[in-house]
């Protein structure tokens, strides 16, 4: 996806900064205990794809050493710039129009990032060629569909505002070509694509300090979009923007599937 298509959540957004710390707390753990389980070691060339923050590149880059190398794209480097160093490479790239920046990686790992591609095919494709023979591939992705709400147990005036504008928010992303149910999907596609010793498991955080922030940090930054599709006002939101605030919330994400294989 390409910045002239209108993507939901840029990165030059002020409030990106603070998604990707949320995603960070919520998600670092299950992506670093994936990664080490498949046996990341010193060495090892790695793709991080859509790399937008630099917590799993940081990672990735002290996990594989100075023998290593770390190439980490997206449409949008500019939060990459902390990271651009030896043995991180940063690039402003397409993964679901352009060609792979190189082939004979170890891993290729994306998190969080095909649901938003509109041609997701081509990009696991991509994914896939750049590795190895006996190469890895962890890509991990929310389905939203699976679990479509902000607040489960929907108790009051506060829960059911803030399952609305969730809603609104799946639809925008939607009618930007996102596939709300791939996570899902994940475990048929790594197999149907040729990868062998395909599994996945899935994590569901709920009611944490993240949740919160996270919520707060993607209300904001869409709240414009919201308001124009006459999917809220502004008095909404402000009002649900004091009701996170408040803490008094339990505050969930969609469920984030992580899918694994080998290629033969």
């Amino acid at each position: 996806m390409t910045q002239a298509d209108g993507y939901l959540l840029d990165n030059r957004q002020r409030e990106a900064a603070q998604r990707f710390g949320a995603f960070a707390a919520l998600f670092d753990p299950t992506t670093f205990r994936h990664l080490e389980a498949l046996g990341l070691a010193p060495g090892w060339s790695c793709w991080e794809v859509g790399a937008g923050g630099t917590s799993v590149v940081s990672w990735l880059a002290e996990k594989v050493g100075p023998a290593g190398r770390v190439v980490a794209t997206d449409i949008d480097t500019s939060l990459l710039a902390t990271a651009a160093h030896a043995p991180v490479e940063v690039r402003t790239h397409d993964v679901g129009t352009e060609e792979p920046p190189g082939e004979g990686f170890d891993l290729v790992h994306a998190r969080l990032v095909l649901v938003h591609v509109p041609d997701r095919e081509h990009a696991l494709r991509s994914m896939i060629k750049a590795l190895r023979p006996g190469g890895l591939l962890l890509i991990e992705d929310a389905d939203p569909a699976l679990q479509p709400l902000t607040c489960p147990y929907e108790y009051g005036p506060e829960q059911r505002l803030a399952n609305r504008l969730r809603q609104g928010f799946r639809g925008l992303l939607a009618e930007r070509g996102a596939d709300l149910s791939y996570g899902r999907k994940l475990p048929h596609l790594l197999r149907e694509a040729g990868l062998h010793q395909v599994e996945a498991d899935a994590y569901f955080p709920v009611a944490s300090p993240a949740c919160t922030a996270l919520e707060s940090a993607t209300v904001r930054q869409i709240r414009d979009r919201l308001v124009a599709a006459g999917l809220a006002t502004d008095e909404e939101i402000d009002q649900h923007l004091a009701n996170v605030a408040a803490g008094t919330m339990d505050l969930v994400t969609a469920p984030m599937i992580s899918a694994w294989g080998r290629k033969e």
